[in-house]
């Protein structure tokens, strides 16, 4: 099934949009940032890819991906979800962060990771991590009673959607990986 075939707009593979991906700790620190490929748009938000080879890096880290991934940036949603193509080192298919809702600003989306994560490994398996970084956070930089309800929500809601395997986390993300694989190797 092609992106088309599932209601996607996809982006103008012969102009790319190069978008920045900016992570960031509450309630403005640096974290994890990279650059990213705009693929297009479904139901379920904008997907940006990133081809093996892309750099990502956060004060103090850097590493280069060895894989493909694409990123979809939900719609006034408090969640970043991350899906894997297979044979790379990444520990998982899925990886979603628990985020305060993305803003896009001149080709760069930034959403506030809130330090919760909903994984769902390669054998299927789904758990929520950092479980404990939240409740040290959420005391030592002051995270207001509202934005905690919020990730709690959302981590529970995101986590019940990925155990079900309910879209996007139903093998949506296969279409974004094969157009990504198209638009920067030509090949699916």
């Amino acid at each position: 099934m092609t992106a088309q075939e599932t209601g996607a707009t996809v982006g103008a593979a012969d102009r790319p949009e190069p978008v920045r991906v900016r992570a960031r700790k509450w309630p403005d620190r640096p974290h994890w940032e990279f650059d990213a490929i705009r693929l297009g748009e479904d139901a379920h938000g904008t997907w940006v890819g990133s081809p093996a080879g892309t750099g990502f890096s956060r004060p103090g880290a850097a590493f280069v991906s060895d894989q493909d991934q694409v990123t979809l940036v939900p719609r006034d949603a408090p969640f970043v979800a991350s899906f894997y193509a297979p044979g790379g080192l990444a520990h998982c298919d899925v990886y979603v962060d628990i985020t305060t809702p993305a803003v896009w600003r001149d080709g760069t989306v930034t959403a506030v990771d809130l330090d919760l994560d909903v994984v769902r490994g390669w054998s299927g398996r789904v758990w929520v991590d950092d479980e404990d970084e939240f409740a040290d956070h959420r005391v030592r930089f002051g995270y207001p009673a509202d934005v905690v309800r919020m990730a709690a929500r959302s981590c529970e809601a995101v986590q019940a959607d990925v155990a079900q395997g309910r879209a996007p986390y139903d093998g949506t993300a296969a279409v974004w990986l094969r157009t990504l694989a198209t638009l920067v190797r030509g090949t699916p």
